[in-house]
């Protein structure tokens, strides 16, 4: 009996305490996920209300360090989940910490290949620093939809 009365509140603590560090970042398969779910959800609400929600901080495309982003094959970003300063800018040029053009790279691999995951560096929203990341992006007619997860 007394082995029981130390179980159950051991147990309790580790039930609560046990998740929370577990699920800080999020996977490859979340990432996949979120990116199919957005793709559907602009398709079938339409590019207006699909970019406006997926840029809707805290809405239904944020999860912890996972946010979507919509590029145009020209480099323009047309939905953040992360920061809505973003839209309407042309980031074609931009360029990671180490000289990388990943959004050059991710229009170029969105025209040739559709669908894929790129390796890159960019600030964690979560821990505001510098991180390597890796995005999966999805072609949509002219835009790319991406998400991805820090490493």
């Amino acid at each position: 009996m007394n082995r029981l009365t130390l179980a159950a509140p051991l147990a309790f603590a580790l039930a609560f305490t046990a998740p929370a560090h577990a699920g800080d970042s999020a996977t490859k398969e979340e990432a996949m996920a979120m990116v199919k779910k957005g793709v559907a959800f602009i398709r079938s609400a339409g590019k207006d209300k699909g970019y406006s929600e997926i840029s809707t901080k805290g809405g239904q495309f944020s999860d912890r360090d996972l946010y979507l982003v919509v590029y145009g094959l020209d480099g323009m970003v047309h939905a953040h989940g992360a920061n809505q300063k973003m839209i309407g800018k042309n980031l074609i040029e931009l360029k990671d910490v180490d000289g990388k053009a990943f959004v050059k790279e991710r229009v170029e691999l969105a025209q040739s290949q559709g669908t894929f995951w790129q390796d890159y560096k960019f600030t964690n929203p979560v821990s505001k620093k510098i991180e390597p990341k890796q995005m999966y992006c999805e072609k949509l007619d002219d835009v790319a939809v991406c998400g991805g997860i820090y490493k």
